[in-house]
């Protein structure tokens, strides 16, 4: 584990986050902490791969407790942590719950029993059994979850994280322009666009999207990492000095098959499958977002935006119009823009060195030079203007989207709508108006129940409705 002096400016402290019901949390109080062994951890942890950067990561499941990067006391307090959450239950499926082989938590539950804090319930076959705690194993129990309630699946040390990163990193892919054309399939991009954004891909530092509202920036962005094409492994839990930070989060990852031809008693049980992540945070974005956040009343930490996205995408979208400052959101990233890396605050006011590793993507309407310093510009290479449609990008988009529809519409309709609602109106054409016009008609012939084809009084009523107040 690594750590770094904290950064030059100061940083406000984190608020409350509301609790996901995971099945792996309980409410007593205070701050957190794994017992304090844990924090007397003095060897390296194992790596879970033996694998080069270059190649696939696979978590490969530890055989001891060294290799899983886990002491004793740790695993003894998830484990009378999830027995006084679930009474009895057989060492298999604590085993299993703690993503750990049998062969791990056996010596420890042995060890747990000639302590008096847990007890045989049933004998099971193949030398297992139904485990209860004793009354001194409930009291030690507690005594943990009053520090830190947590007992899902037994973390991975931050080591371990880091390794994994730097294997499955986005700078070792290289998708082709095939591939980042098939990412964008369903969206009208010009070629000279496309380019722009595969380069800015395969440099996996970053871009700025800039250009006018409705002309596609988000649903790029957003598409982005379909192009990388491919999924990585994440831990569910990371553990750092003795504190645990909650990575995975369902409502920003998707998990995925495994490979069949993977045996499951061969793959790390504490990892998880995931497509390549694309995180998004627009308006709502403020400074404790990117910042671990303990939830007190349960002593676990919840991991920030930027490390949930680590090996995947970041998109910051309607950059500028955050409830915080731009500057406080510059300044908090032009050092992990730089070198990479970024700094996290721990409750225990310790400081981590974390990889800052994904394709961050900052996309406006306004004008990247009217937002931020010439210094911040530098370390975003890419400034990629999305551009209003030619008329001619609007009439075939405008055909492509009516087709798609299924509502006829003719070449001369289109024309008349450009002539008499653009050109002459000064109106500029946006990628969106096709979408959101044709839909008007689609509304008005299902409403007077009439043929699904634009005509021009169609067309005249669907630009009132649509452009009565823009």
């Amino acid at each position: 584990m690594s750590t770094a002096a904290p950064r030059d400016s100061i940083l406000d402290r984190l608020g409350k986050m509301p609790v996901s019901g995971d099945s792996g949390i309980m409410y007593p109080a205070r701050r957190p902490a794994i017992p304090p062994a844990a924090a007397t951890l003095t060897k390296p942890a194992v790596a879970p791969s033996d694998r080069k950067p270059d190649q696939p990561f696979y978590p490969v499941a530890p055989r001891t407790l060294e290799e899983a990067g886990l002491i004793e006391s740790e695993v003894s307090s998830l484990l009378l942590k999830k027995l006084l959450n679930r009474s009895v239950e057989a060492g298999f499926r604590l085993a299993d719950q703690l993503g750990l082989r049998m062969a791990i938590i056996e010596p420890v539950l042995r060890q747990l029993k000639t302590e008096r804090l847990v007890a045989y319930k049933t004998t099971l076959s193949a030398g297992d059994y139904i485990y209860e705690l004793t009354d001194l194993g409930r009291d030690r129990a507690r005594e943990f979850s009053s520090s830190c309630s947590y007992f899902g699946t037994a973390p991975v040390p931050l080591s371990q994280y880091i390794s994994s990163v730097a294997a499955q990193s986005i700078a070792h892919r290289r998708p082709s322009l095939a591939a980042i054309r098939h990412a964008f399939r369903d969206l009208s991009i010009n070629e000279r666009l496309l380019s722009n954004v595969a380069q800015a891909i395969h440099s996996g530092r970053g871009m700025f999207l800039f250009g006018n509202a409705g002309n596609g920036k988000t649903s790029i962005a957003e598409r982005l990492t379909q192009a990388y094409g491919d999924s990585i492994w994440i831990p569910r839990a990371i553990s750092a000095h003795g504190e645990i930070l909650r990575l995975f989060d369902p409502n920003r990852h998707q998990p995925v098959a495994v490979d069949p031809t993977d045996l499951p008693e061969s793959i790390d049980g504490r990892w998880l499958k995931i497509r390549r992540p694309t995180v998004m945070a627009g308006g709502e974005l403020r400074m404790e977002n990117l910042e671990v956040t303990y939830i007190r009343s349960t002593g676990i930490g919840e991991a920030p935006l930027q490390l949930k996205a680590n090996c995947g995408t970041l998109l910051i979208d309607d950059f500028g119009r955050q409830r915080m400052p731009v500057d406080e959101l510059l300044n908090r990233w032009i050092v992990p823009l730089e070198q990479r890396q970024d700094f996290l605050h721990l409750e225990s006011g310790r400081t981590i060195q974390t990889p800052f590793d994904q394709l961050i993507i900052f996309s406006t309407n306004l004008e990247p030079r009217d937002l931020v310093e010439e210094a911040f510009l530098r370390r975003i290479p890419y400034k990629i203007e999305v551009k209003d449609p030619t008329e001619q990008d609007f009439v075939a988009l405008f055909e492509t989207v009516a087709g798609q529809m299924k509502i006829e519409c003719p070449r001369p309709v289109i024309e008349y709508l450009f002539e008499k609602h653009y050109r002459t109106t000064g109106r500029s054409p946006r990628y969106c108006h096709p979408r959101d016009l044709l839909r008007q008609i689609e509304n008005r012939c299902t409403v007077h129940d009439l043929p699904r084809v634009a005509t021009e009084d169609a067309i005249d009523q669907a630009v009132e409705n649509y452009f009565s107040v823009l």
